[in-house]
């Protein structure tokens, strides 16, 4: 008789975060549509009006358990804290070097991150600014939907929704995941402790020049470093060698400290 074979784990769904939501109803609204498509971890973060609201419980139209279990946090570093892989949706051309991808080939990434254990996120900005660039440097990718140039307009649920289709085909009819050991994908507590490491560290050194230039470059850095999905034990690694450099230059500055006072104390 042939051997049983191995249960196949549950995939992991992708985090909904919605970074200054303005109106309730389109929070209902996204709640309805994630209820749809098999989402149900919905973060907020700093919604304008404060929460609960309960106009978003009448636009979900009986979808409440995203609702329900809403998390609401400050920033979107402390929504994402706990997540190892997120993209950014937005429609505007950006500074940051992020690769670009369409819902349907982010769904396709996220579901094979998900699929190895990785816990992923989608970030959406508010209805009227969308998001900073500062956000979008905290994020791996940048998830644009290619809608008609000459009407770029496009409401926040309706943006959920295209999104979380794409990520309801891939589950709906995707092979069973692929499992190997591996070091887990460094979570966005980890990703921000090493940017906020190397930045002392480049303070220190005098690296941020001219000042004005400081919050462009930081957001440079991070992104380049978070194109590069880390490990945890990477991120091990890269502070250990943050740490290493700064302490090499103390023990060179400490050598010339000490090279120059022997030179004053000759006659």
């Amino acid at each position: 008789m042939a051997a049983a074979s191995a249960p196949i784990p549950v995939t992991i769904a992708p985090v909904i975060i919605l970074n200054a939501p303005q109106l309730a109803e389109n929070i209902g609204a996204v709640a309805r549509v994630m209820a749809n498509f098999g989402l149900a971890d919905l973060r907020l973060v700093n919604p304008r009006d404060g929460w609960p609201q309960e106009r978003a419980w009448a636009l979900a139209s009986g979808a409440e358990w995203p609702l329900n279990d809403a998390k609401v946090f400050e920033s979107v570093e402390a929504a994402i804290a706990d997540l190892q892989l997120v993209f950014a949706t937005t429609a505007r051309p950006r500074e940051l070097q992020l690769p670009i991808l369409t819902p349907r080939a982010g769904a396709g990434e996220l579901y094979e991150a998900s699929a190895r254990g990785v816990r992923t996120g989608l970030l959406f900005g508010g209805e009227r600014a969308g998001l900073e660039t500062a956000d979008i440097a905290l994020c791996q990718a940048v998830v644009t939907i290619p809608i008609d140039p000459k009407f770029r307009s496009l409401n926040l649920g309706q943006a959920v929704a295209i999104n979380a289709y794409e990520w309801r085909t891939r589950v709906a009819d995707a092979p069973p995941p692929v499992f190997r050991e591996h070091s887990p994908t460094a979570d966005g507590a980890a990703m921000l402790g090493l940017f906020e490491h190397l930045e002392r560290e480049l303070d220190a050194a005098g690296f941020f020049h001219p000042p004005d230039k400081r919050p462009s470059m930081v957001q440079n850095l991070r992104s380049a470093l978070g194109k590069a999905r880390f490990s945890q034990q990477e991120v091990r690694t890269m502070r250990g060698v943050v740490t290493a450099l700064s302490k090499g230059r103390g023990r060179v500055l400490a050598k010339l400290a000490a090279k120059k006072a022997a030179e004053g104390g000759e006659p």
